[in-house]
């Protein structure tokens, strides 16, 4: 009859505990008002056609097999993805740990001595030796949802953290991306330069010539030194970067500084997919970020229910069963069995303010997250329509450059063609070389500039994490 009482208890209060209503705020997600339409995007989006830049792959979009291969590379061994996915195990075990809260508690004992009092007097010596043997079981009923809230908690920093990991990889591939562009960058520049000091040197020897037969004058020549030393002296300030740039990529593949392979020419860069950026309202379940900031969100408000809980009465049930004898050799027979259930109901009446104040806590930290969530969206927004900006004015200035440089070009062989026919002093001839020197650079910072428009887009736009 005991055994059946016992078990009628533990049903109903499993069956009370699992019908109760939890306390707190079921999440919602909150209002944002996306645009119809990226600001600066003019891509004409058709509804039968919603597909974004971001839906590519990122080796779709990076189509340098150098590049690519360095993407992998860091994919592999960068130790921010590392990390992040470390912090995914430790919020897996948080949830396991925070579950367990939900479970009831069984602990098993034993206990055993042996005593012995020598003989006094009339009285005979006493030897005994008792035993117990038990097992325990405690559970705190989860009325409230304290412990369902707690989890629910949990469960969405871990969520939260394997949406880091996913903004982390992003970050990654338009890390590498960016920096493997700008060495191609530096490399075309020395390029330049080095072909700039080749060719002002020859027309140094031409100008020293002239200046023998004193068809020039000693201040051509040393204008024509000033071009030479113009151009060589960027030379060493391009290596230094040049190898700053390399060992920067080589901490993004967690190696130690190296030398780093090139695959295509900056002016090789295959053209990315001309594909629109979408529909702003796809950001929302596409960015990391923007989910990470939701799941916090979500184990804030989950928080707002724990706090709550501790207002209300709390149930514990303790019981115990075993063997307890004075005598191992007769543990386990004769009447020697025992058990006990114990129920506790506690609650709170005065603790100073400590319950109001954990709810207005988690309240506050609730709609900080909800801020937080509205803020990262906005600023999706805004980077998306910043690099759309870029991508197309960086396109148009790339092309003026082009032109620039097509006239510097010219501008600069008419004066050459001037000062050998007498015409005009190398002043003119100085002052157009310099200008072409500087827009053949211009160009090539103009074709980088374009290029990391696109890197930022994608990113923007939340591509790469799903490759």
């Amino acid at each position: 009859m005991k055994k059946q009482l016992v078990l009628l208890i533990l049903a109903l209060t499993v069956l009370a505990a699992c019908s109760a209503k939890r306390v707190g705020p079921d999440y919602s997600r909150p209002r944002v008002k996306p645009p119809e339409v990226f600001r600066a995007d003019t891509e004409v989006l058709q509804p039968a056609s919603l597909r974004s830049l971001a839906d590519h792959k990122w080796w779709e979009v990076f189509q340098d097999e150098q590049l690519q291969h360095l993407i992998r590379t860091a994919l592999e061994q960068n130790y921010d993805i590392r990390i992040a996915a470390r912090k995914i195990i430790q919020a897996r075990a948080e949830l396991g740990i925070t579950r367990a809260d939900q479970m009831p508690t069984l602990a098993v004992g034993a206990f055993a001595t042996n005593q012995r009092i020598p003989s006094s007097g009339p009285i005979p010596a006493i030897e005994t030796s008792p035993t117990e043997v038990n097992a325990g079981l405690s559970w705190e009923a989860d009325f409230w949802g304290k412990y369902s809230r707690g989890t629910e908690a949990a469960r969405a920093e871990l969520l939260a953290s394997e949406w880091a990991r996913q903004a982390v990889i992003t970050t990654v591939i338009a890390d590498v991306a960016t920096a493997y562009f700008q060495l191609r960058e530096l490399d075309l520049e020395l390029e330049i330069a080095e072909r700039t000091v080749t060719s002002r040197q020859a027309s140094l020897e031409l100008v020293k010539l002239q200046e023998q037969f004193g068809t020039s004058s000693r201040l051509d020549v040393r204008q024509a030194e000033q071009l030479v030393y113009t151009a060589s002296a960027q030379i060493p300030n391009l290596q230094r970067r040049i190898e700053q740039q390399e060992n920067a990529i080589c901490i993004l593949l967690a190696e130690n500084p190296d030398a780093v392979r090139r695959g295509l020419k900056l002016t090789e860069q295959p053209r990315a997919p001309e594909v629109p950026a979408g529909l702003p309202s796809s950001l929302l379940e596409r960015r990391p970020d923007i989910r990470y900031a939701e799941h916090q969100l979500i184990a804030a408000n989950a928080r707002i229910g724990v706090a709550k809980a501790a207002y209300f009465p709390q149930l514990t049930l303790t019981g115990g069963s075993g063997f307890r004898t004075t005598a191992l050799s007769s543990l386990l027979s004769g009447p020697a069995g025992l058990w006990s259930l114990v129920g506790a109901a506690v609650q709170p009446i005065f603790t100073g303010g400590r319950l109001r104040s954990g709810v207005q806590l988690t309240e506050a930290q609730q709609q900080e997250a909800v801020l937080v969530y509205q803020q990262s969206v906005q600023q999706a927004f805004r980077e998306v329509s910043d690099a759309l900006v870029a991508r197309k004015k960086n396109r148009d200035f790339r092309f003026e450059q082009e032109r620039l440089v097509q006239s510097a070009e010219e501008a600069a062989q008419l004066s050459d063609l001037r000062y050998r026919r007498g015409v005009t002093s190398y002043l003119e001839v100085l002052d157009s070389e310099t200008r072409y020197f500087e827009a053949e650079l211009g160009l090539a910072q103009a074709r980088l500039d374009e290029l990391l428009a696109l890197v930022q887009l994608y990113k923007a736009l939340g591509g790469g994490w799903e490759g």
